[in-house]
């Protein structure tokens, strides 16, 4: 073991030798595996980022503005990205400050720890080799935050899309995560860290074996055999420009109804989509011999693109077929006990800072603002964000809740020029 990496480590007992002063305080109560699953702790994933840049960082008290919201519209599980930054450990100094005023209060954390690959984000990425320094950092500040907060923090997630090979600035082999997510385990069977905690890696459909021969590597198996429970992610909407033919094409008949028609029929296609591409991961690791839970750890759909997936694109994005995404994924999963961890609750206009319309900036249920977008509009209407308000401004409707104006916006894509109509 190189020096460096050994002091991380010693660091690392230390800051769980620390914690466990704070840990013996709380009481661990419910698991991941009582949560995820249980259509009563919706589940989401959290930036609360309201800058264009991440220098900025959200503020204890606007984090729990935040989470009332959330938690108002039955959420009680979050994901967070990453714990080098001050925002993880602001967002749980806020869910214990919400736990000290109200008791019944409830969030848990899906805690992520950022793995790259060694010259990551530079012109020569090394995929084979991990960043030894900077993950046994994250994955150092995770385990010390989940031995503080073993109330709030359920599960960590080792690395975010940090295998699937279209991630080429920083994407790592199966093997690098292995490492980390048995020497979390390691930890978990040592007393260090709380034996209900939950460890598992987010990654897209490819890399949990749902793709190409080239996942199907002996690490991937012994890395499925290792955690918990599989999270894997799903974009259909981003397959509308990628994979069109797998199911944004509409057959003769169907393209000659009205655009209505066409819209929903497009967007039940795409939660059909999402559930082939899950389904993909559950029979891979069962071919395996493995059976244990699959959840989704992220999906999404933008409302606003000026790129591929706009008026000019596939015309996939607004906030019309968002909503119709939103209602088709929670109505599956929560029907069949899988949690969606849905991509995302607030929009993040730092994703894409240079290019304000960009389709990154815009996968919020809610807007920097804080007004509900349309797939959240019935809630409104059911009361369920009176008194609450965000950067100051009442919890309400956007569009002030006229849905012809929206419309308006709408588009049905156009397939006039292709050739593929099956």
């Amino acid at each position: 073991m190189r020096a460096g990496i050994k002091h991380l480590l010693l660091f690392t007992v230390l800051a769980l030798m620390l914690g466990c002063k704070t840990r013996t305080t709380y009481t661990v109560g419910k698991s991941a595996s009582e949560i995820l699953g249980n259509p009563d702790y919706l589940a989401v994933s959290y930036g609360g980022y309201r800058s264009i840049s991440r220098d900025i960082q959200p503020t204890q008290e606007e984090i729990k503005e935040d989470l009332r919201i959330l938690d108002a519209m039955g959420v009680h599980m979050i994901r967070t990205y990453n714990v080098h930054l001050p925002q993880s450990t602001n967002i749980l100094k806020a869910i214990r400050s919400l736990k000290a005023e109200n008791p019944d209060f409830e969030m848990y954390v899906m805690l992520g720890a950022w793995i790259k690959c060694k010259n990551a984000n530079t012109s020569e990425p090394d995929h084979n080799t991990g960043d030894e320094a900077e993950n046994a950092m994250e994955i150092n500040r995770a385990a010390a935050l989940a031995a503080a907060y073993p109330d709030i923090v359920k599960i960590i997630a080792v690395g975010n899309e940090a295998m699937v090979k279209w991630a080429a600035s920083y994407y790592v082999q199966p093997d690098e995560i292995l490492k980390w997510v048995n020497f979390l385990q390691n930890l978990k069977d040592d007393g260090k860290l709380a034996s209900n905690l939950w460890i598992t890696s987010s990654d897209n459909f490819a890399s949990w074996g749902g793709g190409g021969d080239e996942y199907h590597v002996p690490a991937l198996t012994q890395l499925i055999n290792a955690v918990d429970y599989i999270s894997m992610h799903t974009y259909p909407m981003h397959d509308t420009h990628y994979n069109p033919e797998e199911f944004w094409i509409l057959s003769e008949a169907e393209a000659s109804k009205p655009d209505s028609v066409q819209i929903k029929l497009l967007m039940q296609k795409s939660v059909a989509f999402a559930k082939q591409q899950y389904e993909s991961v559950v029979t891979y690791m069962k071919s395996l011999g493995v059976n244990k839970p699959v959840h989704i750890g992220e999906t999404g759909w933008a409302s606003e693109s000026n790129g591929f997936f706009g008026p000019d694109g596939t015309r996939a994005v607004d906030e019309y077929k968002q909503g119709l995404y939103y209602k088709g994924l929670r109505e599956w999963t929560n029907k069949n006990g899988i949690s969606c961890f849905y991509f995302e609750a607030f929009d993040e206009i730092w994703k894409d800072s240079q290019n304000p319309g960009g389709s990154e900036n815009h996968f919020g249920l809610f807007t920097i603002e804080g007004k509900v977008k349309y797939a959240l509009w019935h809630l409104v209407d059911e009361g369920v964000f009176d008194g609450l308000s965000r950067n100051g401004n009442p919890v309400t409707k956007t569009w002030n809740g006229d849905k012809k104006a929206l419309m308006k916006t709408v588009l049905a894509p156009d397939f006039s020029e292709k050739e593929t109509h099956k």
